[in-house]
């Protein structure tokens, strides 16, 4: 329990506290990864928006928000340390509280899910359970800096992605799209990666082996951006194979600027990846919405 709860317990969570658990700020790359899905399905928008739309508040608010809330309750500890004015720890989200949110917004998710279709609703079980392994024992993978943040990529990018164009298509997407797809997923590992950053102490204290904490913050940011860089390296490539060579040059040119970005990031990588994360993810996301489009015109 923590002081302030010793000092001041609360029965029922304070509602600013409950929004600030789920994260709204978490919520734009998975939305935006759905959105990016929808546009390169090639079936006409209009008329689908309902579809569109729902899939986008169930990638973000619901499925985003719960995994939010599941990663603040069994990180409850850990946020001890490293950001004790976090809902939980602060005692503003008392008792289990924390607990009970995770898990009716895992109940919402599946109801929202089952909306989509049955691909929506497959979608939203493997998102759900990516969710609760990432962040509870005894799975737990963000004790790993190689899986965690693959895990998380994949649900942040990939399988919002592969679910908003299957929702559209009724069915399994088209090869170029699950492997563009993918190859954005891969490279937010290296987002994940700086995302660890901000937590090494917390980390360090208790066991969860990120790649900042096992390597360094030197090693780690270079990895990182090894990663992205590699990712969208490919993109560029497929899509010139793919006959788009002018969105794949314009994926390149987002590329150019990010690695001009990484090279202030490597001067002072734990100093400067919240920075990164402001600016060199903005033009990674560019890039897959143009990507996107480039897939559409495949149709």
């Amino acid at each position: 329990m923590s002081v302030s709860e010793s000092i001041q317990p609360r029965q029922y969570p304070q509602p600013r506290a409950m929004l600030r658990l789920i994260k709204p700020i978490t919520w734009f790359p998975p939305i935006w990864a759905y959105l990016c899905g929808s546009v390169s399905a090639g079936v006409p928008l209009s008329g689908q928006w309902p579809l569109v739309i729902l899939g986008m508040v169930l990638a973000g608010p619901i499925v985003c928000g719960m995994s939010q809330a599941a990663n603040d309750w069994c990180d409850r500890h850990v946020d001890a340390v490293n950001e004790p004015d976090r809902p939980i720890p602060s005692g503003r989200i008392p008792g289990r509280w924390g607990l009970w949110i995770a898990l009716v917004m895992t109940v919402l998710s599946l109801a929202v899910g089952w909306l989509l279709g049955p691909w929506g609703f497959g979608a939203t079980v493997v998102g759900v359970i990516a969710a609760w392994a990432y962040s509870a024992e005894p799975v737990r993978l963000k004790r790993s800096g190689w899986w965690g943040p693959g895990l998380v990529g994949l649900s942040y990018e990939g399988l919002p992605w592969f679910t908003g164009a299957a929702v559209l298509l009724a069915g399994p997407p088209r090869f170029e799209i699950v492997v563009i797809a993918l190859l954005y997923a891969f490279g937010a590992h290296g987002i994940m990666t700086l995302n660890d950053f901000k937590a090494l102490e917390g980390d360090r204290q208790h066991g969860v082996r990120s790649l900042p904490v096992v390597l360094g913050p030197e090693v780690a940011a270079k990895i990182a951006c090894t990663v992205m860089g590699m990712a969208q390296a490919l993109v560029v490539v497929l899509l010139v194979i793919f006959g788009k060579p002018w969105h794949g040059l314009a994926v390149l040119a987002l590329l150019l600027v990010q690695v001009a970005a990484m090279r202030v990031l490597f001067r002072d990588p734990k100093g400067k990846a919240p920075w990164y994360n402001g600016t060199g993810v903005v033009l990674y996301v560019t890039g897959m919405m143009i990507s996107a489009f480039a897939l559409r015109g495949l149709v």
